[in-house]
């Protein structure tokens, strides 16, 4: 399977996770939930983890496109464009810890083992 449809079946399969997140939660935007950072962002971080061993040496990707995947949910929700750069920054700050997870995973999946 190729890396571009791995990230574009990523990036549908994050969205339907945030969307979850909105429904489950009834707020608009993920981010907006008292349990974003107890709950829905941490466990975000586990499934960066786990596609980060799938994208092998790519596996940065995964936390990305993941954390990057709130966006297009938050525009649906709300339609408004007004803090969309706020958003754009945000979710790139909120990227990092979850692409160096993803990495770690994804190196740890390619290392060279002991024979």
């Amino acid at each position: 399977m190729n890396t571009q449809f791995k990230a574009l079946f990523l990036l549908v399969c994050g969205m339907f996770y945030w969307q979850f997140v909105c429904w489950l939660t009834r707020t608009a935007e993920p981010w907006d939930t008292d349990t974003y950072w107890r709950l829905w962002y941490p466990v975000s971080f586990i499934l960066s983890a786990l596609v980060g061993i799938l994208f092998k040496a790519r596996g940065w990707m995964a936390g990305a496109i993941l954390t990057f995947a709130q966006l297009p949910i938050i525009w649906l929700n709300t339609r408004t464009g007004d803090l969309w750069p706020v958003g754009v920054i945000s979710a790139s700050i909120l990227a990092i810890p979850a692409m160096a997870i993803s990495a770690f995973t994804g190196w740890y999946a390619v290392r060279p083992r002991p024979v």
